[in-house]
């Protein structure tokens, strides 16, 4: 398929998305370092250069998992939008998205860095806020709002001027991730905007935690599929063709992105097996279909390896697995089959430690342990973060009309960051599973600087293994950051402003019929789902007996002066006897 030029405006918008958020990375991934360094006791000091544990725990958390993500997943949506449909974005809602995106992430950032929000990435109750945080997250949602309700009358048009030609697979997962998104993330602006917003404005006195958290977990599972499912457009239309193969089977890539609408929301309550007022049902249902959601995952392994070893094939191989050793893993003119196929090989660890978290008792061994961490950085870390990395410098040197630099150092990003996470992970795997080492805690400053106590020789090797995989994560950054931005202070090589993605042709091109021809029956079956599955853990919420909590900040030992409790007396004796 042949380029795409896009006026001034559009390139404006999709040069600014795609810079302002890989700057912001930087600080990201310097709080994420420091995290290591904090937990493993090289850092003694609660404050390293002015930034708390806490603060930057949230800076790493909100920058990397949600700023850089959705940023990405609009820019690379505007792209796909573009390119497939050869229509220009609607200049309007184009520039009202980025800037509502910009406003609001700078808002939530200061609010980050002045102290003001230490609240964590997952910023549910009691754990307070200054109101810009809150409201500034907000208008970031509706900024990703705008641009996808941007999309949906270029795609009606598409539809009405191509009767007889199916969807565009990239189209069909990107609208289908955003339906995903759109519905998810409507429970994360009611409590914000009704509940987290009030609270810290001061204009409600207590809040109700497990309705907050219950929530913001409706919204907060999702979010890894809004994560995940741009990468598996990736893995779909792009990696077959990088590979010089094609794509096993169209219609397995549209079954998969339409399973998602259906499966991803709910399985939120399985994050919330500990809690004792959601009825054990509606844990068992929610765990029920977060075995479910691997069906597509498992989908996608089986079509994509069929895939690439049919690439292999092409290639020349002969053996059993002699088409992995054919494959174009060290050709920096391909650097995205590295990126695509390294967080491939990722997700296949992630997604097994998956499988873990949805089981009630492994669950409850494991919750709360570093083995979570160690988890979602296999997943969040691996395929999407990878993903995103390629993607974006890919689509930047199209759209600027640069040449990217440093090629070699480039396609061997994805490596070094292959070896880190696998240390980084197996430390805070080990650590969580076998010496119950907790997530989030500052262990450097209250357990190992306790002067060799049994803590110490429980956690001291493996929060030094997280240290060594860290800082081999951290040098892959710099090496990636050192690329990218060299690209962008690179003369212009080419005149014309486009925006392109490789594109993979279909071994098995299926007809496309019923079902797999628009989005209505998969919207429909996803809010009954819904309904059936989140009206008895938000009734249980609603109706738990403890109304208000008292507010904490994180290192804060006591309640803030402010806040509200519920202070009914029980006596215990009367039960008693």
């Amino acid at each position: 398929m042949n380029a795409v030029k896009i006026n001034k405006s559009t390139k404006i918008v999709l040069l600014i998305e795609l810079i302002f958020p890989i700057a912001l990375l930087t600080l990201g991934i310097y709080n994420g370092l420091l995290q290591t360094l904090y937990r493993s006791g090289v850092i003694k000091s609660n404050s390293f250069l002015g930034i708390e544990y806490y603060q930057g725990l949230t800076l790493h958390g909100v920058i990397n998992a949600i700023v850089l993500t959705t940023f990405f997943a609009v820019a690379f949506g505007n792209v796909i939008m573009v390119f497939h449909l050869k229509k220009q974005l609607n200049k309007f809602t184009n520039i009202l998205s980025i800037s509502l995106m910009l406003i609001g992430t700078l808002m939530a950032a200061l609010a980050m860095l002045s102290g003001k929000a230490s609240v964590l990435y997952t910023f549910y109750a009691p754990l307070m806020a200054h109101p810009a945080f809150y409201l500034g997250l907000a208008l970031a949602v509706v900024g990703s709002w705008v641009a996808f309700f941007g999309w949906i009358p270029l795609y009606l048009s598409w539809r009405k001027e191509n009767p007889d030609k199916k969807t565009p697979l990239a189209v069909w997962g990107n609208l289908a991730n955003f339906t995903i998104w759109f519905f998810a993330s409507l429970s994360v602006a009611v409590e914000i905007l009704f509940f987290l917003l009030p609270w810290s404005l001061g204009w409600i006195e207590g809040i109700n935690v497990e309705l907050t958290r219950t929530l913001f977990w409706f919204f907060g599972h999702p979010l890894v599929y809004f994560w995940l499912l741009p990468a598996y457009i990736m893995y779909y239309t792009i990696l077959p063709g990088e590979a010089g193969g094609k794509l096993y089977s169209d219609k397995a890539g549209r079954i998969v992105f339409a399973l998602f609408i259906i499966l991803s929301i709910p399985i939120g309550t399985h994050h919330q097996f500990m809690e004792p007022a959601i009825e054990q049902g509606y844990k068992l249902f929610h765990s029920i279909l977060t075995f479910g959601v691997a069906i597509p995952s498992l989908l996608t392994a089986f079509t994509i390896a069929a895939s690439l070893e049919y690439a292999g094939r092409k290639r020349g191989a002969k053996g059993l697995f002699d088409w992995m050793w054919k494959l174009p893993w060290f050709n920096a003119d391909k650097f995205l089959f590295a990126y695509g196929i390294v967080g491939l090989l990722i997700f296949i660890r992630g997604g097994a430690g998956g499988l873990v978290n949805a089981s009630y008792s492994l669950n409850a061994t494991v919750h709360n342990t570093g083995w979570i961490p160690g988890h979602f950085h296999l997943t969040v870390g691996g395929p999407v973060f990878l993903a995103i990395l390629g993607l974006v410098i890919y689509m930047y040197s199209k759209i600027a009309g640069k040449e990217i630099q440093w090629k070699s150092a480039n396609l061997m990003v994805p490596y070094f960051w292959f070896v880190g996470l696998m240390i980084f992970s197996t430390g805070l795997k080990m650590g969580g599973l076998e010496f119950g080492e907790p997530r989030r805690t500052n262990m450097g400053m209250s357990y190992l600087d306790t002067g060799g106590s049994n803590f110490e020789a429980f956690w001291l090797f493996t929060t030094l293994t997280t240290v060594m995989g860290g800082i081999i994560m951290t040098i892959a950054a710099l090496m990636y950051f050192g690329v990218f931005f060299k690209t962008v202070f690179s003369k212009k090589v080419y005149e014309d402003s486009i925006v392109e993605l490789p594109v993979t042709e279909a071994y098995h091109d299926e007809e496309n019929i019923g079902a797999f021809r628009n989005y209505t029956p998969w919207v429909i079956a996803a809010v009954i789902i819904i309904a059936i599955s989140y009206y008895g853990p938000i009734s249980n919420a609603i109706e738990n007996n403890v109304k208000a909590s008292p507010t904490y900040l994180p290192g804060t030992p006591t309640p803030l002066e402010h806040s509200t409790v519920n202070t009914e007396t029980i006596d215990l004796t009367q039960d008693a006897q």
